[in-house]
Formats: structure tokens, sequence, C-alpha cells
């Protein structure tokens, strides 16, 4: 069942908060417990922030109710994303990953036979529940939506960058891969007026419902600052889905900003 501010992730057999949590920006540690305590729990792990100390801990407390998506920095060779996969088991102290994916495929990581052939035996052998890519070339994952082992997409959607309703969510209907957005802000550029526009400026807020209303996201990644920004997040969604005069003004500021 899938409601504005909460989603069955369906390959995780999990419920989650839409906006899922990374923690690479500088939020500070209290926060990041807080979020845990406010019903965050879709959590995207890097090697950046403070995250790791409240993780663990919150992981001890209710493994059961977070959702941890991770991956390899660099996963060119089978043997390098078997290993990333167990180091990180070992340091948040936990039996399995919700989601392994390989990162920024074509660029950080290979889709060779190797690598596939560690991810299916990482799945079976249950140290991993889903398996994603996060990837740039939509084109690329429009046809791994289709037809792979993928069970999770990680990809960059937004107002000034709407493409993925073109390339990449008209190819979801066959297997159903869940899909998560980054870059919900287009790295804060729709926060700021473009030279030439008198309208009003979209808040972070604004950024996660425009995601977050189309009904092939599952999830938006938020990477705020402090707590006080991720507080003006988890407000925002209060808010409920884009209105269509609001949909249209994000897809017409988009447009500027994107130029």
């Amino acid at each position: 069942m899938i409601d504005f501010t909460h989603t069955d992730l369906r390959v995780a057999g999990k419920r989650v908060f839409r906006i899922g949590l990374a923690a690479n920006y500088g939020i500070e540690e209290a926060a990041i417990r807080g979020a845990f305590e406010r019903g965050v729990n879709y959590v995207f792990v890097t090697s950046r922030g403070k995250l790791a100390a409240p993780l663990r801990d919150a992981l001890a407390k209710d493994r059961d109710k977070l959702v941890v998506a991770a991956g390899p920095t660099v996963g060119f060779f089978g043997g390098s994303v078997r290993r990333s996969a167990e180091r990180l088991l070992a340091k948040l102290r936990i039996d399995y990953l919700d989601i392994f994916q390989l990162m920024w495929l074509g660029v950080g990581s290979a889709w060779t036979d190797a690598t596939q052939k560690e991810l299916r035996h990482l799945k079976e052998s249950g140290k991993v529940r889903a398996l994603g890519i996060s990837i740039h070339d939509r084109e690329r994952a429009g046809r791994l939506a289709e037809d792979s082992i993928l069970d999770h997409f990680m990809i960059r959607y937004n107002a000034a960058h709407p493409g993925a309703e073109r390339d990449i969510f008209p190819h979801l209907a066959k297997r159903r891969p869940q899909v998560v957005a980054y870059t919900a802000t287009s790295w804060r550029k729709l926060l700021a007026r473009p030279r030439g526009w008198t309208g009003k400026v979209p808040t972070a807020g604004d950024c996660y419902r425009f995601c977050l209303s189309s009904p092939h996201v599952d999830v938006v990644l938020s990477g705020p600052a402090s707590g006080a920004q991720l507080d003006e997040n988890l407000a925002a969604l209060a808010k409920g889905p884009l209105s269509a005069e609001e949909d249209a003004w994000m897809r017409e500021f988009g447009k500027v900003v994107h130029g």
C-alpha cells in the first residue's frame, strides 16, 4: 500500500517513510538520532558524515524497522563487490543489507558477468535482500528496468531534470522495480531565483513533493546539512502531493533553471 508519506518496499519487505536520509552533507549526529525517532527509516550509507554510530545503535535496537541501502565506492570486479558487501555488514554489525547497489554504473562500477554473479550470490546467500544500481545513463536504466536481475534504481529526478519520465518510468511496468530519486533540488539550483524570474521560488520541501508526486517514485533522498533543514523537509510532506497548478509552476521553473 502506498500513500504520500509511506510506502511498502516490496523487495525489502518493509514499510518506509518516503523521505530517505543521506548524512554526508553535514547533519549532526543528534539530528540523525532524532530523525530515526521521528520515523525516518530509509538510510543511504556513504563513507562521509556522522551516520555510523547512530545507525548502528538504531539497528541494534530494531533492525526490522530500518531499510539500509549501500554499495561499493568502486565496483568493477566481482571480488571487490563481494568484499565491499562483507565490509559493510561488519561495519554496521548486521546480518544483511536491505539494498546493495552498484554505484554510478558505467562510471564507478561495471555490469559484467562477474559482478552480476556476485550480486546474485549475495542475494541467494541472504546477505542482501535487494539488488540495485545508481545510474546517470537513463536509456540504459530503462533497458535494465525492463530486463535484469535488478530490484532497485537510484536515479536523478527533479523539476530541472525530468527526463526519467521519458526514458525510465515507461519501462517499469513489466517488473516494477523500486525507484529512489536523488538530487531533488538539483544541487540547490532549484532553490535560487534565476535571472529574469519574477514568480515564486521553490523551497526544498516543494522539490521533494515534486518527486514524491510521481507514482513511479517510491522514496526521495534528502541530504540535509542540519537538523533544521531536515525539519523543514519533513514538515513539507504534510502538504501532500502537488496540485496541478503547483506541478505546472515547478516544471516551468525547472525549465528556466535548466536553461
